[in-house]
């Protein structure tokens, strides 16, 4: 086992191009990071990642959780997270998911019994079987080979499906597929929100697009991601602010504004709560760091 790890790592290094990105294969994306980086805002996209070396934790809301070398986690929905890379070299890869690839799946397997039980809520990690280490490689190895891509990605990715279905990730990943499932109402609600983050919303408007009451709603999402449904629109505003200030040419009040903001000192105090520092402060000291990361 240690030696297939060893040989994705080795995969997903020989391609990867910079920190993390999508590669040549569809709904594949690359991570390998050499040297320490200050902890990270992400969006994670509903996905499996899988963790050939190093470590990395991530923070939703009111959930942490660590994952390691020969680990795998699942992420139901879109979720804004901070990841910190507790062990590098890191090198992982990420499956995108594709509830019509999933569900055509399980359709091909006639409803068989799940041989797993589900984890407490909307994310799980589990342990990698050599199976799965597997068919993760050979899946990145496609890129070694072009022309491979074509006639074999589709095969190879439906493949670790398979495993993963197996697998104590297989009952999560069942209710992901349903259109109906308590899962997909979630994933249906944090996508309204992901796409509407900017407006001033309601429970109650985010409950109807979940089709839950406000309150079965409050208690599925927080279980999910960690946060209330306000909680993470908070998280999104806030996230897409301090990108804008590090990429600097604006300021906090525009920015404010930009994400829907209508106080700039609100935004200001919930941005130094969030963070740490007020928002200049903060996206100046965040501009300096990169800025030395790519020195020689």
């Amino acid at each position: 086992m240690l030696d297939q790890l060893g040989q994705l790592a080795a995969a997903v290094a020989r391609h990867s191009d910079g920190l993390w990105g999508d590669s040549a294969v569809p709904r594949q994306i690359l991570v390998a990071i050499d040297e320490p980086i200050a902890p990270t805002d992400l969006l994670y996209e509903p996905m499996v990642c899988f963790i050939a070396e190093g470590a990395k934790s991530a923070t939703a809301g009111e959930r942490s959780w660590v994952t390691g070398r020969g680990e795998m986690f699942f992420n139901p929905l879109v979720l804004p997270v901070t990841a910190a890379f507790r062990q590098v070299p890191y090198r992982s890869t990420v499956l995108r998911l594709d509830g019509r690839v999933l569900t055509d799946l399980l359709l091909e397997l006639d409803g068989a019994e799940p041989r797993t039980s589900p984890g407490p809520d909307g994310r799980i990690t589990a342990p990698m079987t050599p199976e799965i280490v597997d068919a993760v490689t050979r899946w990145v190895r496609l890129l070694d080979t072009p022309d491979d891509i074509g006639p074999l990605a589709a095969r190879f990715e439906a493949e670790i499906l398979y495993r993963l279905l197996g697998s104590p990730l297989g009952p999560m990943l069942r209710q992901f597929a349903p259109a109906d499932s308590g899962t997909a109402r979630v994933r249906a609600a944090a996508a309204w929100i992901a796409a509407h983050y900017t407006e001033p919303l309601s429970v109650d408007a985010i409950a109807a697009v979940a089709q839950m009451s406000t309150a079965t709603l409050h208690r599925h999402f927080k279980a999910a991601t960690g946060m209330s449904p306000l909680r993470f629109q908070k998280k999104l505003r806030l996230q897409e602010a301090r990108r804008q200030l590090v990429a600097g040419n604006t300021t906090a009040v525009l920015v404010a504004e930009a994400v829907g903001y209508v106080s700039a000192t609100q935004f200001n105090r919930e941005y130094r709560r969030v963070y740490g520092l007020p928002p200049a402060t903060d996206a100046a000291r965040l501009r300096g760091r990169l800025a030395g990361a790519r020195q020689p």
